[in-house]
């Protein structure tokens, strides 16, 4: 019973801890040193690795996306009970993906060698899986607790966030073997975890893109709206007189850009007195004008979560194109929609932007835009980057309180800076709005829940990093051959037993 106990106390502490690797503690080393305790956990009780496995990643993804009651219940409005067991659902569901990478390293072969070998590119491909089935849910990935500060971030312009995870699951794999080999062995391992760590402190020396054009001057808009109040129309006019005073205030700047849906109102539906009157302020400072809103489809039939430059000629946008499931669009309506009895979602059946939309030019620059959670999808972001000079990104995480989300979603940005080899701008109602350099550090960044606006000169980029050439495809062969390898030698391991049990 003692012993019982002790596996499933250690078991939740290590998966809980791996929190604190992450934005906004940054305890990079911790993440490793808690997969090698799953790692140790599952190979002292191998009978039971799918289910260590799987109550680790409850544990870990409870602690990392506790957040998502603070949406359904504080905002939304969905009572407690409910809205606690769906915050727990997809911490169970995440938990499958690590669940089956441990069992694979267990039932495939015994070796330790085989083992080190196996575990990491199980887990990696057990990320990437989970980064696009069922629509993706990226965050929480290994790889994002190195981001920026560890020597293993240099390995993201590399291979992208799934080699950094896989370095970082190499890395607790190789931590595993230095007390189960014997003293050359160790020697040997400790020079392979020196070479790891080295090689990716090497890598973040290098510089993949260069300068392109002048550099220019951004404001970014943090109005702190509260999502209680974003939507009411009691407050409508209060927000639009909000965001027209920070205009007015905010110092001459090539790009002004406001967050997601900063203005709540369809682009068709803005009163034209409030649209000449920003855009004239906008004029005055010779800036680009550029916000988050809501507006129709070209058919008139659906809406669009967009960013628009409102003071150009025709217009321009982009609309979001990986949407939020159950917070823009109803996945499965027949056996899903009952939810939103229980809950205030307003605009909860956004249209799809299409994959295929150009960057803004604005001020000389090629400006690719994104909203929200896309940038938690590296590759998704390749094309738009390889065309764009800087990213943008627009956000609204009052939804999540004041919460780690934030810090999260920092991280997230600061990786796909890395990974392209271009400055991402960072436009948020709440937190963290941000301007985050090429090599992914944060050059200057807002206070969070307060209302400001973030002025910056921005120095665009160009070239392509190994990342933008090839995405994921060499990291997920090299795990694919790795198994491969890995199930022919148990494969043989298995035939090899066979003759001696039957003398």
């Amino acid at each position: 019973m003692l012993q019982q106990f002790a596996w499933l106390l250690l078991t939740l502490l290590s998966g809980a801890a791996t929190v604190l690797a992450y934005a906004p503690y940054r305890l990079f080393l911790l993440m490793p040193l808690c997969l090698v305790t799953l790692l140790w956990l599952v190979q002292r009780w191998p009978q039971r690795a799918f289910a260590t496995a799987w109550l680790w990643g409850l544990s870990a993804y409870c602690s990392q996306f506790y957040w998502i009651y603070i949406s359904l219940h504080d905002i939304a409005g969905m009572p407690s009970p409910l809205a606690g067991a769906l915050t727990a659902l997809l911490p169970a569901y995440l938990a499958l993906y690590p669940a089956l990478a441990c069992h694979l390293t267990i039932r495939v072969h015994r070796h330790p060698l085989v083992r080190a070998m196996l575990f990491p590119a199980a887990w990696t491909l057990g990320e990437w899986l989970r980064s696009w089935m069922l629509t993706g849910f990226p965050w929480g990935a290994a790889g994002y607790s190195q981001i920026t500060e560890s020597p293993l971030a240099g390995y993201a312009p590399v291979g992208g966030i799934h080699l950094v995870t896989f370095a970082v699951a190499m890395s607790a794999a190789l931590l595993q073997l230095l007390w189960q080999l014997p003293q050359r062995g160790q020697l040997v391992t400790t020079l392979l975890l020196v070479a790891l760590w080295g090689g990716g402190h090497q890598l973040k020396q290098q510089q993949w893109t260069h300068d392109s054009g002048a550099p220019i001057q951004v404001a970014l808009l943090q109005g702190n709206i509260p999502q209680s109040l974003k939507w009411d129309p009691a407050t409508y006019e209060m927000t639009l007189a909000t965001y027209y005073r920070m205009l007015v205030q905010a110092p001459p700047a090539q790009l002004l850009l406001l967050p997601e849906t900063a203005l709540p109102v369809f682009l068709e539906d803005m009163p034209s007195g409030y649209l000449t009157m920003i855009n004239a302020v906008a004029g005055l400072k010779n800036s680009t004008l550029v916000s988050g809103l809501p507006r129709r489809t070209p058919d008139g039939r659906g809406y669009l979560n967009a960013v628009v430059a409102l003071n150009q000629p025709g217009q321009p946008y982009y609309a979001k194109n990986h949407l939020v499931p159950f917070g823009e669009f109803i996945p499965l309506p027949m056996l899903t929609s009952w939810i939103y009895q229980f809950m205030h979602m307003p605009l909860s059946g956004f249209t799809a932007g299409g994959s295929q939309q150009a960057p803004l030019a604005i001020a000389g620059q090629q400006v690719a835009f994104n909203v929200c959670y896309e940038d938690g999808f590296g590759e998704e972001l390749i094309g738009p980057a390889a065309n764009a000079s800087i990213l943008a990104n627009v956000s609204n995480l009052a939804w999540f309180g004041k919460s780690n989300a934030m810090s999260q979603h920092l991280q997230l940005s600061q990786a796909r800076a890395l990974e392209t080899g271009r400055p991402m701008l960072r436009s948020t109602n709440t937190g963290m709005t941000a301007v985050i350099d090429h090599r992914g550090e944060v050059a200057a960044i807002a206070a969070p829940d307060t209302r400001q606006t973030l002025t910056a000169s921005v120095q665009g980029r160009r070239g392509l990093t190994p990342y933008m050439y090839y995405g994921n495809l060499p990291v997920l062969l090299a795990c694919g051959a790795l198994l491969l390898l890995a199930a022919g030698l148990g494969l043989w391991q298995r035939r090899a037993m066979q003759p001696a049990i039957a003398d």
